[in-house]
């Protein structure tokens, strides 16, 4: 019986050898804990940065950081292997101002002596001493919603009033993790005022912004005084004052929301009255103000979403007046006007990144394809998702690229990015490796290729190499209109001879065969990936489970169909 088992195939190999040690027991597809500290993604598409091309080649990185990447890697024993077999590997999003996971503190009670006029910094939603820190949770679903859109580091913003509290950069990986990779980044402010009490519009912001800056200035003034000067009353510097002092010195930027270009040339007028550093986030109708952008220097981090079209679709074209045509005509205009913006920041020479606040992560990859079909860049609009946000957030050295050396932060996905019908399958945070559903396409797969189909229905009897020796048995493959099905055989794990098993997700791409097929050892279920390449009647390709690494599989069409 001891013998029959060792030769019970991969299957059972992988179960025999891997089972009672702790790799299985720390294995978690959902990426909230790895499997190992080391993971190896082969033979996949590598687009290291905006605008390189993309190469074949594997990337190798442990706790949490790259090791190197390139076509003739060499792979640690250790790793565990990820079939990147016709996937595309980009690097890790960068949300530039978000946000996720942000939960808002509820608002302070009223004191009994409350003068509307002249309210406590608190209550007047003047509160830059709070932290984002304090208010995130990784946890929570929309979290979990970004990061499998790409995105795996978001500067996330306090949440109430005009400078609700300092931001902080996380990366959104493990939720038992310490995620927090800069804290401090920045200090947020609106133009959102406060009901029934002073500043309660964007003018009164505005002289509040200069008060409070102003204040914090004389503090700053008072205090170095105080230090080499005998004779001089103690300062009392308030909680508003210490928290903006770093604002003051210039170490820290304020995080100004301008979603109009109104709200934009006042944010830049207080910064040149001022002399603060700044970032302009959320901007949504800038084009009246992209040469004011461009000369004052200032960051920009655009909202990822794109202006409703329910106007310009609602629109009749019958027994409408000429003035109602008219009316049409400059609605339509105006919709065409905004979905180009962002194009005209690239022509205009200004690197953006993105900001999440208040938009759909459902929405997010079609707002960006809608700005690519708008004249902007593939590239742009990568750097925007990457490059950029890397260097406004001052993270260059960590994040932005694949490099050796830079965080293990990766989008994998099923095609270029940008293409409409491109599915997100893994998303790499922090090193940890979190799975996403891929839906089957309605072209390109299950059989059907530019080229037409390949002769893949019937009988194929494949063997699998591992280093206790080889197995194999039948791979069977039917046609019901344009879908694919069937079974492949193996050695059952416990020794009882051969079993079999139903095959799922097949795919034909061009001369590559996909599928999957799952075992269930001891009450525990594995999935098993088959990539092969198709020369004929002959398969060359791999098996493989994303814990225990892969193996080399060889097949032959031994009984071919007559129909494909």
């Amino acid at each position: 019986m001891k013998k029959q088992f060792l030769k019970a195939g991969i299957v059972g190999l992988l179960l025999s050898g891997f089972l009672s040690s702790t790799v299985w027991s720390q294995s978690d597809p959902t990426g909230k804990r790895r499997i190992s500290d080391t993971y190896a993604i082969t033979n996949a598409t590598i687009f290291a940065g905006p605008g390189q091309q993309g190469t074949k080649g594997t990337i190798v990185f442990r706790e949490g950081v790259i090791l190197g990447m390139g076509a003739n890697l060499s792979i640690p024993k250790e790793a565990q292997v990820i079939m990147g077999d016709s996937l595309f590997i980009y690097p890790g999003f960068i949300d530039g101002a978000g946000t996720m996971g942000i939960t808002k503190p509820k608002d302070p009670e009223r004191p009994k002596d409350f003068v509307s006029s002249n309210p406590p910094d608190e209550i007047a939603g003047i509160t830059p001493w709070r932290s984002a820190t304090d208010q995130f949770a990784i946890t929570g679903n929309q979290v979990d919603d970004w990061r499998k859109t790409g995105f795996t580091l978001s500067q996330v913003l306090p949440e109430g009033g005009m400078i609700p509290g300092r931001a902080t950069l996380m990366v959104l990986g493990n939720s038992s993790s310490v995620n927090v990779l800069v804290e401090n980044t920045g200090i947020a402010a609106t133009f959102s005022g406060s009901r029934s009490m002073y500043p309660a519009t964007a003018v009164g912001v505005m002289a509040k912004f200069r008060d409070v800056y102003q204040n914090t200035s004389l503090a700053l003034d008072h205090s170095k005084l105080f230090a080499s000067t005998s004779g001089i009353k103690r300062p009392e510097m308030t909680p508003t004052q210490t928290a903006m002092a770093a604002v003051v010195q210039g170490q820290l930027p304020i995080l100004f929301r301008a979603e109009s270009d109104l709200e934009v040339r006042r944010a830049i007028s207080l910064q040149k009255e001022l002399g603060f550093k700044l970032i302009l986030t959320g901007l949504e109708n800038y084009e009246n103000v992209i040469d004011l952008i461009k000369s004052s220097g200032t960051p920009v981090l655009i909202k990822l979403e794109i202006p409703d079209d329910k106007a310009v679709k609602n629109q009749k074209d019958e027994d409408v007046t000429e003035a109602t045509k008219a009316q049409y005509a400059r609605v339509k205009e105006a919709y065409e006007k905004a979905l180009k913006q962002a194009s005209l920041l690239e022509k205009a020479g200004i690197p953006f990144g993105f900001s999440t606040a208040d938009t759909k992560p459902g929405d997010a990859m079609k707002a960006i394809r809608t700005m690519i079909q708008n004249g902007l860049s593939e590239k742009a609009a990568m750097a925007a998702l990457t490059t950029n946000p890397a260097s406004i957030l001052g993270i260059s050295r960590l994040a932005g690229t694949i490099e050796k050396g830079k965080m293990a932060n990766l989008v994998i996905s099923t095609d270029s990015i940008f293409k409409e019908d491109a599915q997100i399958k893994h998303v790499v945070a922090d090193g940890f490796i979190f799975d996403y559903e891929v839906k089957k396409k309605s072209s390109n797969a299950n059989g059907k290729t530019e080229g037409g189909p390949s002769p893949i229905t019937g009988v194929w009897e494949y063997t699998s190499e591992t280093p206790a020796g080889s197995s194999g048995g039948e791979i069977t493959i039917a046609k019901t209109g344009s879908e694919y099905s069937g079974t492949i055989t193996y050695d059952d794990p416990s020794g009882a001879g051969k079993v079999s098993a139903p095959i799922k997700n097949v795919a034909l791409n061009g001369k590559t065969l996909t599928f999957q097929f799952d075992v269930n050892a001891g009450g525990m279920s594995l999935t098993v990936d088959i990539s092969g390449e198709i020369n004929g009647n002959e398969m060359e390709g791999t098996m493989a489970i994303a814990q225990f690494g892969s193996f080399p599989l060889t097949a032959k069409l031994s009984s071919p169909s007559k129909k494909h």
